[in-house]
């Protein structure tokens, strides 16, 4: 169906992994954009399922072959409707969501609560009760308070498995409001407040600290950066699971170049030999 002498020619670096030209004419998935344009309109989201269930693996199959016991999420905020939920899950990753409106979608596309990490620096009581109510496998804790409100809303012979945020101090390379792991983040705890609460509550019979959670920003392309985060857990011991956030960056434009999977994956397993657990449990978004 495809020209292939003229996909060549495409910039192809910022177009959907299926795309390409047939008859001078931008395709994507075989079918011609045109085509779609005229049956439902414009403006106009179209989404590559083909290559995102591609990329879905890349991240899980690469994940598991160099560390076994690990867990891709789905960073659901990137594209929170109901079907991409649900391709997230039948590609086997679990979900990271934020707020309760992402919960629900979650929901509805049949993801397993138990498969749910709910994230998020402005939980409400509400929002919390609802996850637990449900059975939220893990809730990331952002702040103190956060742990004060989980010791009152967390009933009575219920266990919840939680992960501390630590800010790593690290300044992202990328616009400054998608800078979450710098010195100035509003995000996480820093790394010797986070070490105090999870000794503080090794003890707790309904919180369960099960390790810690760093993410340094969104639309990354300098991977090393993804390694300094993983440093900065290096002094916290005496957990099982660690994650190392996500953010990797795309292409927006021609002369951009995007660092492979391959790249960033090695980049963090190599951090995450240097410096964690070798039987601890990495989770990536």
């Amino acid at each position: 169906m495809h020209n292939d002498s003229s996909v060549a020619a495409q910039p192809a670096n910022v177009l959907p992994e299926t795309s390409g030209l047939m008859n001078g004419e931008l395709t994507i998935g075989g079918c011609l954009v045109s085509d779609l344009v005229n049956t439902y309109g414009t403006p106009l989201h179209i989404y590559d399922e083909a290559g995102l269930r591609a990329q879905m693996r890349r991240l899980v199959d690469g994940m598991r072959s160099r560390w076994p016991r690990s867990e891709v999420l789905f960073a659901s905020k990137a594209a929170p409707f109901v079907a991409m939920y649900a391709i997230a899950a039948e590609e086997g990753m679990a979900i990271d969501v934020a707020g309760q409106g992402e919960i629900e979608l979650a929901l509805a596309a049949g993801v397993d609560p138990a498969r749910m990490y709910f994230h998020g620096n402005a939980k409400t009581d509400a929002e919390i009760t609802r996850a637990v109510e449900l059975g939220v496998g893990t809730i990331i804790i952002d702040s103190i308070d956060e742990i004060d409100r989980l010791d009152r809303l967390v009933p009575t012979g219920h266990v919840q498995h939680c992960l501390i945020r630590v800010n790593p101090g690290v300044d992202a390379e990328t616009h400054e409001s998608m800078n979450t792991g710098g010195s100035k983040s509003k995000f996480g705890l820093p790394l010797e407040a986070v070490v105090a609460q999870i000794e503080r509550l090794r003890d707790h019979e309904r919180i369960a600290i099960d390790g810690v959670h760093v993410h340094i920003g969104s639309q990354i392309l300098n991977v090393a950066q993804f390694a300094q985060a993983v440093d900065a857990l290096a002094d916290v011991g005496g957990v099982d699971t660690y994650d190392l956030g996500g953010g990797l960056g795309v292409a927006y434009v021609a002369d951009e170049t995007a660092p492979s999977v391959d790249d960033y994956l090695d980049t963090l397993i190599d951090a995450a030999r240097r410096n964690l657990p070798a039987d601890a449990k990495l989770l990536i978004e």
